[in-house]
């Protein structure tokens, strides 16, 4: 077994310490961020956020606050407006009915904490104050990253599906 020596200099003296190499790399695996998830544990919890923001959603009638990067976030909605960028503070949307689901979620893992889902998502909404989406269906993609061990949207494109429907909303609208 290999052993590595360390000196430690302090204010009262000089100290030698026999470190092990398995203990450096243990030290070091503790250390980096987001290491401790594989990838299959990497998809299952980006799948997991995905399902639980709808069915959040579906029982509050409200979008599931926090969900964005610190950063924001960089999309196109299935409106086909032009592309948004979404702060981290924006408004949550409120319904009068929600019943979106998530379909047919592939995960794939980029790179340590970021991956990116593609899935489908149909059902019918409608926003307070909106006319209801009574058969919206879409394509989605999204970009998540892992923040302080939540994963978070950084990005997101929305495509509607031939015979669907997409969002009504063109735009942020602050109150």
């Amino acid at each position: 077994m290999s052993r590595v020596t360390a000196v430690r200099v302090t204010a009262v003296g000089v100290t030698a310490v026999r470190v092990t190499a398995g203990m450096i790399a243990a030290i070091c695996f503790a250390l980096l961020p987001g290491q401790a998830l594989g990838q299959g544990q990497v998809q299952t919890a980006v799948e997991k956020t995905i399902v639980d923001t709808y069915a959040h959603a579906t029982e509050h009638l409200v979008d599931q606050p926090g969900g964005y990067s610190m950063h924001g976030a960089v999309e196109f909605w299935s409106s086909g407006g032009l592309k948004q960028m979404v702060p981290t503070d924006s408004p949550t949307l409120e319904y009068d009915s929600f019943n979106l689901v998530p379909k047919h979620i592939e995960v794939i893992v980029l790179a340590d904490g970021a991956a990116v889902a593609q899935f489908y998502v149909e059902g019918s909404f409608q926003e307070k104050g909106r006319a209801p989406v009574d058969h919206y269906m879409t394509r989605a993609t999204q970009v998540f990253v892992e923040e302080g061990g939540t994963w978070m949207v950084r990005a997101a494109h929305w495509s509607p599906i031939a015979a669907g429907s997409g969002t009504q909303q063109t735009a942020i609208i602050k109150e």
